[in-house]
């Protein structure tokens, strides 16, 4: 395991359309999981009654999080395929968040508006300095920004090595391969933007996820449906179905995952 090339990966999102994902990735991809929720609600980071922005939303895995913590959230992505499924989900849950199409440098909102910004997931997608600044802009002053990452981790023989390599030899031009699920360079772009006490850290966790299921996580991952044709996609859900089958039969599976997160403060 090595640390992803941010640069490189952002490169590579010029290619991504993650609205072509937008069935697989609400049905299968499993979001943040509660341990995360309740790590940052025993730092004190979540406040029943606080604003929240949360950008890069994406089918809003932490902004219902936030949401069924008492928090008023609004939600920011540029896909609306996205969005759709995002707000479906919160029906089926229960929540209220207030979702908007925008981009995480430019969001739209109003200077000073909100006491928390959270990205999850996506922070790499962006163009960091300027998102950076787009917190620090709308945040009060003693506002936080968070940003997290709940990523597979591939341990050498696992099933995630496995399915690494398989999306290489499809998708050789994908960049996410091989990471630690850590990401030291987002504590640099927050001090940039003037953030101070930064605080970094992680966990690992096992996410279980039957075959049917990964398989759907991984065509809606941006290395397979949100970069590939369609006859493409389904020629590699062939051949992981297979490997699956062949190498890894328990169904469902345990998949080593790692939540990692850095959060700092406006002066």
């Amino acid at each position: 395991m090595s640390e992803i090339d941010p640069e490189a990966l952002r490169r590579f999102g010029d290619h991504v359309d993650f609205g072509k994902t937008a069935d697989d990735y609400a049905t299968h991809r499993a979001g943040f999981p509660p341990e995360f929720f309740e790590a940052m609600e025993a730092r004190g980071f979540l406040l029943k009654g606080q604003s929240a922005v949360d950008i890069g939303t994406g089918t809003g895995t932490i902004a219902r999080g936030l949401a069924r913590r008492g928090l008023r959230v609004t939600a920011i992505d540029p896909a609306k395929d996205l969005l759709a499924e995002a707000a479906r989900l919160d029906l089926e849950t229960g929540v209220k968040v207030t979702y908007r199409p925008g981009a995480a440098e430019d969001t739209g909102l109003q200077d000073l508006s909100a006491d928390l910004v959270t990205a999850g997931q996506c922070w790499h997608w962006f163009d960091r300095p300027r998102a950076a600044q787009e917190a620090m802009r709308l945040l009060v002053p003693g506002g936080r920004i968070l940003i997290a990452h709940f990523d597979w981790v591939p341990l050498t023989g696992s099933l995630v090595a496995a399915t690494e390599a398989l999306i290489l030899r499809h998708n050789p031009e994908w960049a996410g391969a091989r990471g630690s699920g850590l990401y030291p360079a987002w504590l640099g772009d927050l001090s940039d933007a003037g953030f101070g006490c930064i605080e970094t850290a992680s966990f690992d966790v096992l996410q279980s996820y039957s075959h049917i299921a990964w398989r759907g996580r991984i065509r809606a991952s941006a290395g397979i449906a949100a970069s590939l044709p369609a006859d493409a996609v389904a020629e590699f859900d062939a051949e992981l179905a297979a490997l699956l089958e062949c190498y890894f039969p328990d169904d469902p599976t345990e998949v080593p995952h790692r939540v990692w997160w850095v959060t700092a403060l406006k002066a």
